[in-house]
């Protein structure tokens, strides 16, 4: 069964107001840890396919910072936050006050590895969490795995599994904005969401949806 037949505009418009109440909770708890207002939105929820996930990331052979977790409870999946490495930076020279952390100069520093797997953490627990209330059913996610490298890599890692019974993915845009004291900084992250096929039905059914 292929993706297009399961999933319309109505589908999408209900997970983006879910990715919006979900990045109204990472912000709050973003803002805490970096001691300064941070605002999220998901300006877009849109199903993408595979050669268009690599594309919205900057190219299959663009490096990019990526945190991987398995989705697990009354839904079964995968999902993927996708930064570039100049914004994972800015964050997590932030976290761990350290401006000399940088991805592009290996070996990297066991606190710069959890910090960034503590913002994947934030971020897909918090969208999973407005997941859970809208829908009623209980998730869990497997402790975050951070991965430094081509996209086309990281991705496909979870494409492979889903690549049998659909061709596209849902991708949650997310933007990331700073208040300081020089201005406004703003960043574009991407979750890719993998639910396997048989969490499709379960999703929209507990929502109501046919």
């Amino acid at each position: 069964m292929r993706s297009e037949s399961l999933i319309t505009e109505m589908h999408l418009d209900i997970l983006k107001e879910t990715g919006n109440v979900g990045a109204a909770h990472a912000a709050t708890s973003m803002s805490l840890l970096l001691d300064r207002k941070i605002d999220m939105f998901v300006p877009n929820v849109e199903l993408v396919s595979f050669d268009g996930v690599f594309n919205l990331a900057g190219g299959a052979e663009t490096i990019v910072a990526g945190i991987f977790q398995r989705i697990e409870g009354d839904l079964s999946g995968s999902m993927f936050f996708v930064l570039p490495l100049e914004s994972a930076n800015y964050f997590i020279q932030r976290l761990i006050g350290d401006v000399s952390f940088d991805f592009n100069s290996p070996p990297l520093s066991d606190i710069g590895i959890s910090a960034m797997q503590e913002l994947g953490s934030i971020l897909s627990g918090s969208y999973l969490s407005a997941l859970s209330d809208f829908t009623g059913l209980k998730i869990y996610s497997t402790v975050p795995s951070l991965s430094v490298d081509m996209v086309g890599a990281i991705i496909s890692f979870g494409l492979i599994e889903v690549s049998h019974h659909c061709d596209e993915v849902i991708v949650i845009d997310t933007q990331i904005c700073e208040e300081s004291a020089v201005g406004r900084t703003s960043i574009d992250g991407h979750f890719f969401f993998l639910p396997d096929p048989s969490s499709y039905t379960t999703i929209f059914r507990s929502l109501g949806v046919s």
